[in-house]
């Protein structure tokens, strides 16, 4: 069976057919949701495996970038997402998907309602979209497994994408290899300074796990690089590697059927 993809939703939202493409090619089947829909019952999350938050501008990114999508999920639909989690079902926050998470508290410390990092403005002040190199660091990620030490192109669009946290959180998340991304450069090192790191994040972080290795959020758009041709530079590529991004979400599908 085809694991079901919940990808939500809501005004604002841009990127969930680039999402729910990627989720069909690497073997699911996805529904858009609307996160109206989860509220007036129309929908549940129960009756899906993954639950993908795409990238976009939520309600135009009004007081904070996710802030008041993530006060929806964490007032009105609270039980809904306790539970899908609790049950060990995979979640997917892809760039203001990330932006969510981190303010649901569902990353990093999967405690809902807490925040305990953010996405904030990039060090350049300006919005960021261009390919960049990622470095999969080793973690327990469902996502990234079989991917770990390598180097990744992905594209970053975003204004908001430095992640920022206190000392104890930032080496509590390195502690517990819940770094699952970094900016790289060239060489394929953890990139400290622009442009290789496009907005400044702490560690160079681009995206982050909880620790159960379930949950992921992070700023590059894995789902526009699911077709070779996707790839600026697409007639140079050499061998047969499939595109970078499809094999997040490969894994997801993978763990899913195995659940």
């Amino acid at each position: 069976m085809k694991p079901k993809v919940c990808i939500l939703r809501t005004d604002g939202t841009n990127c969930d057919e680039e999402t729910f493409y990627a989720y069909e090619k690497a073997g699911a089947s996805c529904r858009m949701v609307h996160v109206n829909q989860l509220r007036l019952k129309e929908e549940n999350l129960a009756g899906y495996q993954i639950l993908a938050l795409p990238g976009g501008f939520s309600y135009g990114d009004d007081v904070h970038s996710g802030k008041i999508l993530a006060v929806e999920l964490t007032s009105f639909l609270k039980d809904q997402l306790a539970a899908f989690v609790a049950a060990g079902k995979p979640v997917l926050g892809i760039c203001n998907g990330f932006q969510v998470l981190v303010r649901t508290g569902l990353l990093p410390d999967l405690t809902i309602g807490e925040i305990s990092a953010a996405l904030i403005t990039n060090d350049s002040s300006h919005f960021e979209c261009r390919w960049v190199k990622l470095l999969v660091e080793q973690s327990n990620c469902i996502f990234t497994a079989g991917l770990e030490d390598t180097i990744m192109d992905v594209p970053v669009a975003h204004a908001e994408g430095k992640f920022y946290t206190g000392r104890s959180t930032l080496a509590k998340i390195e502690n517990n290899r819940q770094v699952v991304f970094r900016y790289a450069d060239t060489q394929g090192r953890p990139a400290a300074s622009y442009p290789a790191n496009p907005n400044g994040s702490l560690n160079a972080i681009a995206g982050i796990c909880d620790a159960s290795g379930r949950i992921l959020g992070l700023m590059p758009h894995p789902e526009r690089y699911v077709e070779t041709t996707q790839h600026p530079n697409w007639r140079r590529l050499t061998g047969a590697n499939q595109p970078h991004g499809l094999a997040v979400f490969h894994n997801a599908v993978n763990y899913a059927r195995q659940m």
